[in-house]
């Protein structure tokens, strides 16, 4: 440590001895020295009976925002990002107790759900492929139909054709994309 943050060290704690005195019992108190930007004089320096939570809340409560950019944020966003896809991949969970099991959960969870979402638009898929064929054999081109009405065609297996046709090119698009 440099000889100027030990002189200012010192002087910090006394200074916190002698204003410690002036302060109600139920107080806590934290000196904090910094140069913006620099990480070379940084020093935080609580009273054995404060608690950093409560200065960090009393700090909120006079303007301190989530909002703007700092370093503690993005590192913090970046954790919850990367304990989301953890979770997605249902690898690497956090220790017991942690905060970030929440998000790891929150990756699994939506992982599950997508895929059962991507088995049963797959079967559906099938299904409606099958019924597309059926509808096919008794409806001629879709070109045909599509001059003829389309959805509005007067026979109701064209019509089903028209909309299944059509349907099932998202359909088949969205299961590639999931699968690729």
């Amino acid at each position: 440590m440099s000889e100027e943050k030990n002189a200012f060290r010192e002087a910090a704690f006394e200074a916190i001895s002698d204003m410690a005195q002036h302060l109600p019992q139920d107080c806590e108190l934290l000196v904090v020295a910094c140069r913006p930007g620099k990480k070379d004089f940084d020093l935080v320096l609580p009273s054995p009976e404060s608690n950093l939570n409560n200065a960090l809340d009393a700090l909120r409560r006079n303007g301190l925002s989530i909002d703007g950019d700092n370093a503690y944020k993005r590192d913090l966003c970046d954790t919850i990002v990367g304990a989301l896809a953890l979770g997605a991949q249902n690898n690497n969970p956090p220790p017991a107790d942690h905060w970030g099991q929440r998000f790891w959960d929150i990756g699994r969870e939506e992982r599950a759900s997508s895929e059962q979402l991507l088995k049963a638009l797959t079967a559906l898929t099938q299904v409606a492929g099958e019924c597309e064929q059926i509808a096919s054999n008794y409806s001629g081109t879709i070109d045909g139909i599509f001059e003829h009405g389309g959805d509005d065609h007067e026979d109701p297996s064209c019509a089903i054709f028209h909309r299944l046709y059509y349907a099932m090119f998202d359909a088949r698009a969205a299961i590639k994309k999931a699968t690729t």
